[in-house]
């Protein structure tokens, strides 16, 4: 029979035997180490690395959830037109905005993330929606975008990246609509955005406080000239057609009268803005960034800001270098990118060349006011010199 010729295996001898137990005790023995010291508390440094790794990661899709998103591209280029080139030179600071135009709500409602996560669930499904802490109101061509992409950096600030225009032109639209804009964040994560318009704009002190009277207000402010010149110069990149700086600066060139209802003028008229918004919130709820020093001390003027948002000084001096070509400084690595990030191309155009006489005469027309600003804020700005 088959079966008569399987024969029986002969016991393995000790030496063997004692060889097999000494490797599955080796095997064995670094496994109820691991258990042991877990279950105490007390893992070895590398793991707890491991641990904060896990939790910067974390942050950092959270991060990636909304930055890039469909959302803020919509409308990009789509621009004023229509109007005689003087009627669009003078148009208020509303539509000289450069900005991203937000979707309507039901794009909203659909909730457009970034390609990378298109067709997902939130990462981890941690973080939610929350109405922001803080705001940067303004001013126009004062330095907003640098100082909110400076402040991305931040692990523990999550901003819109387009401009939602909330409290100026979409407040009908509800503050379901506008929190649906927000990024997730985690706990200890402040919620941001930023729309310069809303500094001149007289109704929003008003709705911000009626959503919340705790909110921060930040505004970058820069001498009024400079900032009058750069406004007619974006202005003038996309309208080449616009009349001359000079002609829509004066009311009547022969008798020195500024036009202060062209909005590059009544933009810089800080003061009288500040008086408006002093009837809503304390002074000590709003931080004004000097423009300026943002390009001369990036890290010095982020420190006021995140002193003031009550975070840790994270944005430091090795956050930064200048870029000779541009004039400004750029960040040695973007938030999401390990790569050197600068402002884009529309960031320090270069000036048309202004008669020196008008430019005095804006100097002495805004002196006044400039004074009036430096009392109320306890800052002098250094535009007189």
């Amino acid at each position: 029979m088959a079966f008569s010729r399987i024969h029986k295996l002969d016991p393995p001898s000790r030496s063997t035997s004692r060889k097999a137990a000494v490797m599955l005790g080796s095997l064995l023995a670094p496994l109820i180490l691991l258990h042991i010291l877990t279950d105490r508390g007390t893992l070895p440094s590398p793991v707890k690395a491991s641990s904060d790794r896990a939790a910067e990661r974390t942050k950092r899709l959270l991060y990636e959830w909304t930055a890039g998103s469909e959302m803020m591209s919509y409308g990009a280029d789509r621009r004023t037109s229509g109007a005689p080139a003087e009627e669009r030179a003078r148009t208020g600071p509303e539509l000289e905005e450069e900005s991203l135009q937000l979707p309507p709500p039901d794009l909203v409602a659909a909730r457009k993330v970034s390609p990378r996560f298109a067709g997902k669930v939130s990462p981890l499904g941690e973080g939610s929606k929350k109405l922001p802490r803080a705001l940067i109101i303004g001013v126009k061509k004062g330095g907003t975008r640098a100082l909110l992409e400076f402040l991305r950096v931040h692990p523990d600030v999550r901003a819109v990246g387009a401009e939602p225009h909330f409290f100026d032109r979409h407040y009908t639209n509800g503050l379901e609509w506008y929190r649906e804009l927000m990024p997730k964040t985690l706990e200890g994560q402040i919620t941001m955005e930023k729309t310069p318009s809303y500094f001149v704009t007289r109704e929003a002190p008003a709705r911000i406080s009626a959503m919340s009277r705790d909110t921060k207000l930040i505004v970058v402010v820069r001498d009024p000239v400079t900032r009058a010149i750069s406004d007619y110069t974006q202005t003038l990149s996309k309208k080449p057609d616009i009349p001359s700086f000079e002609s829509l600066t004066f009311k009547n060139r022969t008798t020195g009268l500024i036009d202060t209802s062209w909005s590059a003028i009544q933009i810089g008229i800080y003061a009288k803005h500040l008086d408006n918004w002093l009837q809503y919130f304390p002074m000590d709820q709003i931080l004004f960034v000097s423009g300026e020093r943002l390009i001369s001390d990036p890290a010095g003027e982020l420190g006021r800001v995140q002193d003031f948002l009550g975070l840790k000084r994270i944005i430091t001096d090795k956050h930064f270098y200048f870029n000779q070509t541009k004039g400004f400084p750029c960040l040695k690595k973007a938030e999401g990118s390990s790569k050197p990030h600068c402002l884009g191309k529309t960031k320090g155009r270069t000036h048309p060349n202004i008669d020196p006489e008008v430019v005095q005469r804006l100097r002495d027309f805004y002196r006044p006011f400039n004074m009036k600003f430096y009392q109320m804020t306890g800052r002098f700005f250094g535009w007189d010199d």
